[in-house]
Formats: structure tokens, sequence, C-alpha cells
């Protein structure tokens, strides 16, 4: 039995069972990937039956990913709950274990998060060294040099909702939406800096235009207040970059015995006798 302690939101138990399955383990799933287990109660997260070597092989690989995506999961069912009643969204970001990228989206889901990006390819985000290293090679300002590359990006094919800026200030991320960005991320913004960029861009005619972002010392404690800033969403790096230890445990349990088949008999394929017949005498061997 695989076994969680409560207060957790239980992430990974389907990819623990596909891991005993490879090991050719049976595995049934009890608590479900996205459920939560009450604070103060232990529980049994799922059931495996095999071989108790193949069982033992598995044990480590399958306890550390359902370790890692639960604690992940329920970091983000904090975040996500701050957020919600907002209507602002929870978003993970690139900043995941290497080879965990998948695992690691995934129970950012489970917690009430978004994938948001899995890869380069899926949006073009201009970053503040783009800006910085475009500005320095024009010899241009950095609103110039914001313009240019979101132009360059649309004319790579990229519509407007896959070209997002990192803006550091609030002249940056009106020269963004300026340009046509889809999406603006406000970068370390406090929650007043980032409330004064929203109402800079509603007097420019620009709020509905534009995603607005906002990224970088976003905790459970002040998320509410950058909810209240006016944002769209908010992403942030802990959620897969430092994730809580979630505490799982394997007790090896003796399975109970298969039901035993009843014994043949010695002239097995010989017709039976018809009840009450009498066995025929045994013939003396002839001297």
């Amino acid at each position: 039995m695989l076994c969680g302690r409560g207060g957790v939101v239980v992430a990974g138990a389907a990819r623990a069972g596909q891991l005993f399955g490879i090991g050719g383990c049976a595995a049934r799933v009890i608590v479900r990937d996205g459920d939560e287990i009450p604070r103060g109660k232990g529980a049994r997260v799922m059931s495996v039956r095999g071989p108790g070597r193949s069982v033992l092989a598995c044990e480590r690989a399958a306890l550390n990913l359902l370790s890692r995506m639960s604690g992940i999961a329920t970091r983000t069912r904090g975040l996500a709950g701050a957020l919600a009643p907002h209507g602002v969204r929870l978003l993970a970001t690139r900043k995941t274990a290497p080879g965990l990228r998948l695992f690691d989206k995934e129970a950012v889901e489970s917690g009430g998060g978004e994938r948001h990006r899995m890869s380069l390819a899926d949006r073009v985000i201009i970053k503040d060294n783009h800006i910085s290293a475009a500005a320095a090679i024009r010899g241009a300002g950095r609103a110039e040099a914001i313009g240019r590359l979101v132009a360059g990006a649309a004319a790579g094919g990229r519509g407007r909702g896959e070209i997002e800026v990192e803006a550091e200030t609030t002249g940056e991320a009106l020269a963004a939406a300026r340009a046509g960005a889809g999406a603006v991320m406000l970068d370390n913004f406090t929650p007043s800096r980032a409330a004064a960029a929203v109402g800079a861009l509603k007097r420019a005619g620009l709020r509905d235009s534009v995603t607005v972002e906002a990224s970088g010392g976003i905790t459970e404690d002040n998320a509410e207040r950058y909810a209240a800033a006016g944002v769209d969403c908010v992403s942030v790096g802990a959620l897969t970059s430092a994730p809580p230890h979630v505490d799982y445990s394997l007790e090896v349990v003796r399975a109970r015995p298969l039901p035993r088949r009843p014994a043949l008999a010695a002239n097995v394929g010989a017709p039976a006798s018809p009840a009450g017949a009498q066995a025929p005498p045994r013939r003396r061997p002839a001297r």
C-alpha cells in the first residue's frame, strides 16, 4: 500500500501506477490526482500487487515522483485559491527540473493552475536581455527596440496572441501594447506599480488589447494584492523550481493466498462409478 499524510493535494498517482506497471506489477489508484487528503488524516493512495522484488525495485522512483508532483500541486492549490475570487489565473513557468517538465506541468494542473508554455516554440517572449541587445545594436531607445522586436516576431508568422513582452517599466508596457504584442509581463513590479501600469494601459485605450501578467516575487502572502491590481494572470516559478516535500511511504503487506484447487482423484479420466455400486472383486493372478 502507498500511503500519504493529510493536508496535501495528490498528484502523480497515475504516473506512479504506470511505473509499477512497467515493473510488472498491478497498481490500483485509490486517491486520484487533484483530490485532497483531509488535514489530520492519512490515506491509502494506491494499492500495488506483484512479486516482492518487482515492487521494491519500483518503490523509490514511484515515491520520488509522487512526492514531487504532490508538493507542486499542494503549493499550486494554495496560490490558485487566493487568486480565484478575483478571476485571476495562475501560470506555471519553464523553471522545471531537467527531464521532468511534463510531470511538473501536469502537477500544476492537478493543483488548479495552467501549464502555460511547454517550450520556446509555444510563444515568443521578448525578454529584457533581448530588448537591451536590440537597443545596443540599433543605437535606439528601449521603446523603439520593443517595436522592432514585436514587428520582427509578427513578420515571422507569429500571431498577436503568440507574442509577449517582458516589461520593466510602465513605459515599456505601453510600448509593447502599442507595437501589437498580445501579452505584457510586468516583471518584478510591486502590487502598487502593477496597478499603476494597468491604469496607464486603460487611459491609453490599450487595456483590452493585451493580457497583463504579473511575475516575480509573488507568494501566497501577497497574491491577493497582485490580483486586486487588475492583472489577468500571475506566473510563479517557485511552483516547480522549489516545491515542498510531501511524505509518502510504501507499506508491504502479505497478499492473500490464492484459493487452493481441489485435489485431483488418483484415477483421473476413469468413468465414475454409479452411486451405491460396489467395486468389482479382485482377481487372483494365475499360477
